[in-house]
């Protein structure tokens, strides 16, 4: 039985350090260097451990979503508006200082990706609208709960794609701010 050489790198430090190479510059645009870089270990080392981009890409995704803690979030009690707040500055910075959320900025390139980049993101956010639903049936709304989820997720998109342009954190607390007036009233 042949010996290889022995892994100095863990599956997910690996995939926590190309979260944010993917993240910045998108599947497409992110080089197998990049990941090189980023996570040091070699390309050797990465096929060994993943089949390709494609795959590593994938399972950064899915380690995004899985340790992001964004349903323990929304799941807090009580239940309620604070926790919908919770949830849309989460669009704002979501992970270790990125802008934005990774989930929704793959969401701009599934064209190119892989079916299962969208059967990854189209799970976790199932259980995201449950948990938004319940957190607006929690507070007196004359509105249909799952028509406000689904308008909260919609604004959490636009706030996580908008903080590639915005440098300034107020203004898009002050954007959740007026959102949530908005919300509150209906």
């Amino acid at each position: 039985m042949a010996i290889g050489r022995p892994k100095h790198f863990s599956r997910a430090e690996v995939m926590e350090k190309a979260i944010p190479v993917f993240w910045e510059h998108g599947f497409a645009d992110t080089s197998l260097a990049d990941l090189e870089a980023a996570t040091g270990v070699n390309r050797s080392g990465l096929y060994a451990e993943f089949r390709d981009k494609e795959d590593l890409f994938l399972a950064s995704l899915g380690h995004y979503i899985e340790t992001s803690g964004l349903t323990d979030m929304l799941a807090t009690k009580p239940l309620g508006w604070t926790n919908v707040e919770k949830y849309l500055k989460f669009g704002l910075a979501c992970w270790s200082g990125q802008k934005g959320c990774f989930s929704v900025s793959a969401m701009r390139e599934l064209a190119i990706l892989p079916q299962e980049a969208r059967l990854i993101v189209e799970k976790s956010m199932k259980p995201i609208r449950r948990l938004l639903i319940s957190n607006i049936e929690a507070e007196k709304t004359t509105m249909d709960a799952s028509g406000l989820a689904d308008l909260a997720m919609t604004f959490f998109s636009g706030l996580s794609i908008e903080q590639n342009l915005v440098t300034n954190r107020q203004s898009g607390l002050k954007r959740i701010e007026v959102f949530l007036q908005v919300m509150r009233a209906l």
